[in-house]
């Protein structure tokens, strides 16, 4: 007798394997035609990239520079605490050779690079291997007439800087948004006086092309801690008024109106320039990290917003030879530099801190060290395998140091 065939029903099916990680998905769509097919729907996408946000499988990227070469570089750290955050693999990027690529922001698995010396930048997911440059900027450069000297000055320079990368879920459409300033100088005169004009680029992936947008009153005066982008919205920390006698601002971008907003810092932070205020992300919200500039044991507060309301995390007391901190990993473990650059790592759990075996000495512009945290997805940028053109070249680490 036969016995009867149970068919499992196909989103069942698909649900199962919506749970791997991304790396044993690549392998699978060797498999079969369908199942490739099926991991490149929407839906799927969608599934698997909740699954890794619902079970924090955060993935640690620091940047770095090379202490031979001067060229930047990422090591891939272990994501498990019990392996202390050891270096998997360490990855350069040859599209940016002699360049100087930063990391602004994260987004569903991609992240987005530029050097903010040059009109040069690109969307990269390290987990699919894929990699997608973008275009120039098609943006007009005014001419600059100067009312003192009474002529047009000469573009001398055009920097890019203070970028971020989100989502627009009103038109489904990934976009990065950066800050140009131009330079111009009489180029008749030995020392010139340089003159600034700020304008704003947007850059769209679905129309592949960059547009200029109106520029807001306050321009970002320092970096975000690995990434400034929270749900459709872009965030900023920018001030005003004098020395001694400035007011902390957040300035801040929605993706889908394309409009700018400024937010009060909250009067815990405490005057400036006492205080310093390092905007991140902290579990999906915005959060603020408060230390003071000055002192030999520093000490941290972190405070996160929720509907408008800032409440303090936790507090963390007396850190001696800390410089400044890093970012966040899985659990609340926070990454922080001290004074010979080399890596801690603050358990939340414990309260202990602990350096890591992450070798930065041998690294070249040690200060310049940076995290950035994302999670594993399958999202699809229209771009090409990173190893084709060899944009970006992959080094097994041998230990837990960036020797290779």
């Amino acid at each position: 007798m036969q016995r009867p065939r149970f068919e499992l029903p196909e989103a069942l099916v698909m649900e199962i394997p919506s749970k791997l990680p991304v790396k044993s998905l690549t392998r699978f769509n060797c498999v079969c035609k369908y199942w490739c097919s099926s991991f490149q729907t929407p839906h799927f996408i969608s599934n698997n990239y909740h699954n890794n946000l619902e079970n924090n499988n955060l993935n640690l990227l620091l940047s770095r520079c090379d202490g031979n070469t001067f060229q930047r570089y990422f090591s891939q750290l272990s994501n498990e605490k019990y392996q202390n955050y050891i270096v998997k693999q360490n990855i350069h990027l040859p599209f940016f050779k002699n360049d100087r690529p930063s990391v602004y922001g994260a987004c569903h698995g991609l992240l987005c690079l530029l050097d903010p010396s040059k009109d040069k930048a690109a969307i990269w997911n390290p987990s699919t291997r894929e990699f997608k440059i973008l275009p120039p900027s098609s943006i007009q450069r005014p001419p600059y007439f100067s009312p003192f000297e009474e002529t047009y000055l000469t573009l001398d320079d055009v920097s890019f800087d203070h970028a971020s990368f989100g989502f627009d879920s009103k038109t489904d459409d990934y976009k990065v948004i950066r800050f140009v300033t131009l330079t111009f100088v009489n180029s008749e005169e030995q020392y010139p006086h340089p003159h600034f004009m700020d304008q704003v680029e947007l850059y769209s992936l679905r129309s592949n092309s960059w547009k200029e947008i109106p520029c807001p009153d306050y321009k970002p005066t320092e970096t975000t801690l690995g990434n400034n982008y929270v749900d459709g919205i872009c965030y900023w920390k920018t001030e005003t008024g004098a020395y001694l006698d400035f007011r902390g601002l957040i300035l801040s971008f929605d993706m889908g109106n394309e409009k700018f907003s400024i937010l009060p810092i909250p009067e815990f932070v405490g005057s400036f320039p006492e205080y310093y205020v390092n905007l991140l992300v902290f579990n999906g919200s915005l959060g603020a990290i408060v230390y003071p500039t000055e002192g030999i044991d520093t000490s941290f507060d972190l405070w996160v917003t929720s509907e408008g309301v800032w409440t303090k995390q936790f507090n963390i007391k007396s850190i001696s030879g800390v410089v400044r901190p890093l970012g966040f990993g899985k659990n609340g473990d926070l990454f922080l530099r001290d004074t010979n650059d080399e890596v801690l790592l603050f358990d939340a759990s414990t309260q202990e801190l602990k350096e890591l075996q992450i070798n930065t000495y041998l690294d070249h512009f040690r200060f310049t060290i940076s995290l950035h945290a994302y999670l594993e997805s399958l999202v699809r940028i229209n771009g090409i395998q990173e190893n084709i053109e060899k944009h970006v070249i992959r080094q097994p680490a041998r230990d837990a140091s960036n020797e290779y």
